[in-house]
């Protein structure tokens, strides 16, 4: 018994403490975990979703300071005891989002393991078997150091997991294990191989033959059966390929703008996923930022998901004049972990990112900046379907204009127009007069 007391001893310290320490990197990321399970949708507990960011602190350095220690004999049963604690919760909560389908990944070791429901919930049961080891055996944890040391030990570890829980908040994450790290490329994050796996869904249809119910499972082909068709169920069998990126954007109130800023050569985007709830001190750089960036040559952007009124707002408050476009919600909060973030971009390329409380540290050496093309209007105008010119109409008495008329380029008529007569017409200009 006391051999395998040692080795739960070992097995549930080491992964407690390389868990928490993992979600103590970026516990920005693990609230945003216990906010969705706080949500009305999962556990309807929405009035803990304030407090998921203390929450989060604490239980990742409770997490890892009770690794520690067990693996110091500090304090056993007490540690035991929270740990076990610890342990139902979390197989209680894995157990009710894998059964009920409620939430995709559990957060467990963040972004750097990403486990399903039911991994999250067997790893919890075997987590659950050697603590319960330990609870039979407690009478074998026995400290490793004499009681000085150990409480010295003990001390240490909780002193600096509140350390660098702080310091990550208020920087960034040692280490970044998501898609949007400096080094990645987010056209590349978005491109699916042409071999990658396809979703495999399970078709349940049901059919009234001989007066009775019937069922019968396809792949997705319709069945040939002889009766009455009734509906048809669907199950995903098993998940296809999915891109590290697939939820990212640039787009303005007209058109998506993504792959023509990714195809830029130097850009600066500031990530705001809530304009309302930036960080004041954080705001109250981006002027500064903006004059630099535009005197150095490069471009400036906003990505947030907030609408136009808020963007005004922003604007008016900061004083500053680059544009905001749109972007998901859940996408910016995984680019970067800081509200406001900057990210600096080279044809889609990211370079460096920063928290706002960093900025001194964004590197925008002078470059050389292509100038941009200058889309040329070109414009047909026309007087009762004949060709006239721009002074022609503007000379026009207003009361002998039945209607005008504006046609863009992606008319049937223009296209027919250019293609007759071999030009480039971008518009038209269509003036009837009263007869």
């Amino acid at each position: 018994m006391k051999i395998l007391v040692s080795i739960s001893r070992i097995f549930v310290g080491v992964l407690f403490i390389i868990s928490g320490l993992i979600k103590l990197n970026d516990p920005l990321g693990f609230s945003y975990k216990l906010a969705e399970y706080f949500s009305p949708d999962v556990l309807n507990l929405p009035f803990l979703e304030p407090y998921a960011l203390m929450i989060s602190v604490l239980v990742v350095v409770f997490e890892v300071v009770l690794g520690v220690f067990l693996l110091i004999g500090y304090k056993p049963k007490f540690t035991i005891w929270s740990l076990l604690l610890m342990i139902v919760f979390f197989t209680f909560l894995t157990f009710y989002s894998a059964y009920f389908d409620k939430v995709k990944d559990c957060g467990c070791f963040g972004d750097a393991l990403k486990l399903t429901p039911w991994e999250s919930f067997t790893k919890d049961i075997v987590l659950l078997f050697f603590i319960l080891i330990l609870f039979v055996g407690a009478k074998h944890v026995k400290p490793l150091f004499g009681k000085l040391t150990t409480t010295i030990l003990a001390l240490l570890s909780f002193i600096f997991s509140l350390w660098f829980g702080y310091h990550v908040l208020m920087h960034l994450p040692a280490k970044d294990f998501r898609a949007y790290k400096i080094g990645a490329n987010i056209q590349e994050g978005m491109s699916v191989p042409e071999d990658a796996a396809k979703p495999v869904v399970e078709y349940s249809w049901k059919f009234k033959v001989g007066g009775e119910e019937k069922i019968i499972t396809t792949n997705g082909a319709y069945p040939t059966v002889e009766g009455e068709f009734i509906s048809v169920d669907t199950k995903e069998v098993s998940a296809g390929y999915e891109p590290p990126i697939y939820d990212f954007s640039i787009e303005s109130d007209d058109e998506d703008l993504t792959e023509t800023f990714l195809n830029d050569e130097h850009l600066i985007i500031v990530v705001s996923y809530n304009l309302e709830s930036m960080e004041r001190a954080g705001g109250l750089k981006l002027k500064a930022l903006q004059d630099e960036a535009r005197k150095n040559g490069y471009k400036i952007i906003g990505l947030t998901a907030s609408g136009n009124t808020e963007k005004q707002a922003l604007k008016e408050d900061y004083n500053i004049d680059f544009e905001f476009y749109l972007c998901d919600e859940k996408a910016l909060k995984t680019i970067v972990r800081s509200n406001p973030g900057i990210i600096a971009l080279e044809k889609g390329t990211i370079t460096q990112k920063v928290h706002w409380n960093d900025l001194k540290d964004l590197k925008l050496p002078k470059v050389e900046r292509q100038a941009e093309a200058v889309k040329v209007e070109h414009i047909l105008y026309q007087i009762d379907n004949v060709t006239a010119t721009k002074s022609e109409v503007d000379s026009l008495n207003t009361e002998t204009i039945e209607s005008v008329n504006v046609l863009k380029t992606s008319t049937t008529e223009l296209d027919s127009i250019n293609a007759a007569n071999h030009s480039d017409y971008t518009s038209m200009v269509k003036v009837t007069l009263k007869k």
